[in-house]
């Protein structure tokens, strides 16, 4: 995998060169053991005082290659110093190079598995954040919900990751695509909490998960200010070297309840009006087995009276059900251990599934009962973070990610006797984590983290260009567009067109890296990364009857 090359090539090119000063090295063995004891009580007196975040890959990839480095440099230059002096004077370099690290801290990696490094001593965005939380007062929510907030909460805008189908795509609104005439604008801009976390939205109420400190939060704001209503806090941290703290999941608004998933593994169901936990289930008792890698990234998905997340357990823990009211443990059956995409529903051959895809097959589950109708075996070496599509009413999309590719699948039902078969694998789409959105039988998504366009029919690619790192993206159905947020934060309008690659518009709109999958509500677009988020008006060409846009935005001092 990439992500281990990066981790571990400049570990080994460090390891080649301690051998070199070993084996093949003209000093005499009381120099070489002389130096590689220096070496090792640097790099062990850097780690132990060095922030924490700099531990683990920050250690292979930055602080052991830049000691070892300084080490080799110096004994090249004092080679002619035939004196053991020279390898006291390597071994003090070393120090140097080894002891930078103590001034820095992580905030973890890239999509291109870079490093994001910071001074030790300048505040993080969380910090910052958590100053500014402390003095900010909260909104009441009677001053920024209308009378109908009951109807708004069991009819949500946008209920969960995703959307509704977790589609990724937007409808009833026509956009203006020319933005040099009618430029998006923003109407307000917060701190929050890191996560990877989406948005939920019903009514003039948004709906997030963040880290604050210890503390993992679900998080609801005033869509019109920005402006905190409630935050419902428990005491967990979670903190991946790679991916930095905080949840993964998005809130799910159904049946009048908020139900939302942490990194750590608790599930809970909230009052959606004011935060209050109506129940709440661990994960990691539940299915006997503590946070992967990433953490438990599952969003849940409501269907009827069940929530179902994402476990990743042994035996039949894999994917596991609850009753919405109670938290009782409906069902649960067996699974790959490894997923970082959510269980959804779809409707393939003519039946509802709930359609699970992990690293080892997707599976398609009865609703009601978890019963498994088809298991499509399919292994990845790594992990797979992105959702199914159902193409065509009896074909399912699997992307999978790098050295997969993407891969459509028939699907057929022969008197309650499930089948697939393979239509196409395709290695011209390998889409990571940065998701892919399906429109007039083109899928528009990442290779990596350069955007193309791919035939659903064949698998063959269209076009690919746009350099846009490990970005989101968003169908604005109506206006045959897409939205794009790059990974550096740079909303990216362009046209859903499989002739060519056409770029429309472009501009900054976050600061910070940017994993987050954007939402529009109405005229709305609402978009977060791990230290901020914001709200723009998008310019309307045309609305449709149906559309449910939100009311202008109140005067922050009427809130």
């Amino acid at each position: 995998m990439i992500w281990m090359v990066a981790a571990f090539g400049p570990l080994l090119c460090g390891l080649i060169v301690v051998l070199w000063w070993l084996i093949a090295s003209r000093a005499s063995w009381q120099e070489r053991l002389l130096g590689l004891a220096g070496i090792s009580v640097a790099l062990g007196g850097t780690v132990a005082v060095a922030d924490p975040s700099m531990n683990g890959p920050a250690v292979m990839m930055f602080t052991i290659p830049i000691g070892i480095a300084a080490f080799a440099l110096a004994a090249t230059l004092c080679s002619r110093m035939l004196t053991p002096r020279r390898t006291v004077i390597a071994v003090l370099i070393s120090m140097i190079g080894f002891g930078f690290s103590a001034l820095l801290r992580s905030d973890g990696v890239w999509g291109d598995f870079a490093i994001g490094l910071q001074w030790r001593w300048v505040p993080s965005p969380e910090q910052e954040m958590l100053v500014a939380k402390r003095e900010e007062t909260r909104v009441m929510l009677d001053d920024v919900v209308s009378a109908d907030i009951d109807q708004a909460l069991a009819n949500p805008d946008w209920p969960a990751y995703r959307g509704a189908d977790r589609g990724g795509r937007q409808s009833g609104i026509r956009f203006k695509l020319d933005w040099q005439q009618n430029e998006p604008e923003e109407l307000w801009r917060i701190p929050v909490g890191p996560a990877w976390s989406s948005f939920a939205v019903a009514g003039n109420l948004l709906f997030t998960q963040e880290q604050r400190g210890e503390m993992e939060a679900v998080v609801c704001y005033d869509a019109n200010s920005g402006r905190e209503v409630w935050a419902h806090e428990v005491e967990s941290r979670f903190d991946d070297p790679l991916g930095g703290p905080g949840p993964r999941g998005t809130p799910t608004l159904a049946d009048g309840g908020l139900y939302a998933s942490g990194a750590n593994g608790l599930v809970m169901r909230l009052d959606p009006k004011t935060g209050e936990m109506i129940w709440q289930q661990d994960l990691r008792q539940i299915a006997d087995r503590q946070p992967p890698m990433w953490g438990f990234s599952s969003s849940p998905l409501v269907t009827e009276s069940i929530v179902t997340v994402f476990a990743g357990g042994k035996g039949d823990k894999g994917t596991i059900a609850f009753d919405t009211q109670s938290g009782e443990l409906v069902w649960s059956v067996a699974a790959g251990e490894h997923s970082y995409s959510s269980p959804q529903m779809g409707k393939v051959a003519g039946a509802d599934h709930v359609m699970m895809l992990t690293n080892q097959e997707l599976s398609l589950l009865d609703p009601e009962t978890g019963s498994e109708r088809l298991r499509y075996d399919w292994k990845h070496q790594g992990y797979r973070s992105l959702q199914p599509h159902v193409v065509s009413g009896d074909s399912v999309l699997i992307p999978t990610g790098l050295g997969s590719g993407t891969r459509l699948i028939r699907v057929t039902n022969d008197e309650d006797n499930w089948s697939a078969e393979e239509v196409w694998t395709s290695r011209n789409l390998k889409p990571d984590f940065n998701d892919l959105v399906i429109f007039q039988g083109h899928a528009y998504g990442f290779d990596s983290s350069i955007f193309t366009c791919i035939d659903l029919a064949t698998g063959e690619r269209m076009w690919k260009a746009g350099r846009y790192g490990k970005g989101q993206v968003l169908l604005l159905e109506d206006s045959a567009a897409l939205l794009v947020i790059s990974e550096k934060g740079e909303l990216v309008l362009l046209k859903a067109d499989p002739s060519e690659h056409t770029e429309l518009a472009k501009r900054k709109v976050l600061t910070g890296k940017t994993w987050n999958h954007p939402v529009v509500v109405g005229d709305r677009l609402y978009l977060r990364n791990a230290q901020e988020a914001a709200c723009y008006r998008l310019p309307v060409e045309k609305e449709t009857p149906t559309d449910q846009s939100i009311t202008p935005p109140v005067n922050e001092q009427e809130a």
